[in-house]
């Protein structure tokens, strides 16, 4: 029986600590219960996690303070936890592999365990400890916290939640124009100009049978920053609306039939509701689980937009990428941003030479929504600010 072998269920639960769980947004999508059985594990990410199980990571890997123990938190997520301990958080199936034998639910982990790390032979472990009695003294307690980061079970989140949660229905990519013919609003509780939450808008248009509506107003392109070709139209999201009755034809008094618009309470808003906004039903909502990991395949491609108004990004800030679906990206790609290197003059010699200094890396990004032709990342980390433009490539 192996060291690893010999550690018994306390050195088994790796799995539980930093592996699915990474972003089980489950908890965003009304059921937080995850259920382990519907998060994929595929067999690359196995066959990684196996190989790792026999010995552990080298300690090269780790980051370079890494502590020997970390008391898990309310307000930690696995993303902060994992980049106490490894170089590069995203590397998920090392850290998970290091107890794959006796993995259970690799979905879980909760505030007041304690993860200890252990090197042997120039090889590295994490397990939870069992009891206090294995507690270093140097155990790493992160806190005050802001904000809670809990999963409705208790368990904690891979990256905070509520930097991408509102964008999750929010950040929408039509393929075409295509709410032209959507339902629009046709009229307003006593002819005001914009509504708010909880007042009433009167709607036009075929609900084919749905009752929970988004708002959009008028749909922008997206255009490819270097080929200028449309990728896609952008709604800007104004809020919520759902259906109170249904519209029908009235007859007049001049014996003409009257439209009268269906009817509709306005439930959320980010902005205003008016005249002319347009409704798209709310989708179905998905259970997954978005893992950390970098792209199989190289990638490169540029920023497209600053999601919202502004012109420029910083750290926690949404933008969209001219690549989807089609180019290999899927939920959970972290990517990393570079910075153009600028123009210079060698001064040295006997001639001035232009030069351009190289490029620089010197940001990441989490993809969290992906369509056919763009995707929607989140910034994670940034030295500089990001503009449409800006390069992206595999970490």
């Amino acid at each position: 029986m192996s060291k690893c072998d010999r550690r018994g269920p306390g050195a088994a639960r790796l799995a539980v600590v930093l592996a699915a769980t990474w972003l089980g947004l489950a908890g965003l999508h009304g059921n937080a219960t995850a259920q382990p059985s519907r998060m994929p594990v595929t067999p690359e990410w196995r066959d990684t996690a196996q190989r790792v199980a026999q010995a552990g990571v080298p300690l090269s890997d780790l980051a370079p303070n890494a502590p020997d123990s970390h008391t898990v938190q309310r307000g930690d997520t696995l993303w902060g936890i994992s980049g106490l301990f490894l170089k590069t958080p995203w590397r998920w199936p090392e850290l998970w592999g290091m107890n794959l034998e006796q993995i259970r639910n690799p979905h879980l982990i909760y505030p007041g365990q304690v993860l200890v790390l252990e090197k042997i032979d120039g090889r590295a472990r994490l397990r939870l400890a069992q009891g206090t009695g294995e507690v270093p003294t140097n155990t790493v307690r992160l806190s005050p916290r802001v904000r809670s980061e809990l999963l409705d079970n208790g368990a904690i989140a891979a990256i905070p939640l509520h930097m991408i949660g509102p964008f999750l229905n929010e950040a929408v990519v039509f393929e075409s124009n295509a709410l032209e013919a959507a339902p629009r609003i046709v009229a307003t509780q006593e002819g005001r100009v914009m509504v708010s939450r909880g007042e009433t808008a009167y709607v036009r248009g075929d609900l084919a049978g749905a009752r929970d509506f988004r708002l959009f107003r008028e749909l922008r392109p997206l255009l490819d920053p270097l080929t200028r070709e449309v990728l896609g139209y952008e709604g800007r999201y104004v809020g919520t609306a759902e259906y109170v009755r249904a519209g029908n034809m009235v007859a007049a008094a001049s014996g003409k039939n009257v439209v009268v618009p269906a009817t509709f309470t306005v439930t959320s808003t980010r902005l205003e509701a008016g005249v002319g906004d347009r409704l798209s039903p709310v989708p179905q909502q998905e259970l997954v689980a978005y893992v950390p990991h970098p792209p199989a395949a190289p990638v490169d491609g540029h920023v497209v937009s600053i999601y919202g108004e502004g012109l420029h990004a910083g750290q926690n800030q949404v933008v969209a990428l001219n690549r989807g679906q089609r180019d290999g990206i899927e939920r959970g790609h972290v990517l990393a941003l570079w910075r153009t290197g600028r123009a210079a003059v060698d001064t040295t010699g006997a001639e001035r030479v232009a030069m351009r200094l190289p490029d620089e890396k010197h940001g990441l990004l989490f993809v969290f929504r992906v369509f056919e032709r763009v995707s929607y990342a989140l910034i994670l980390t940034v030295r500089e600010p990001v503009s449409s433009g800006d390069r992206f490539t595999q970490p």
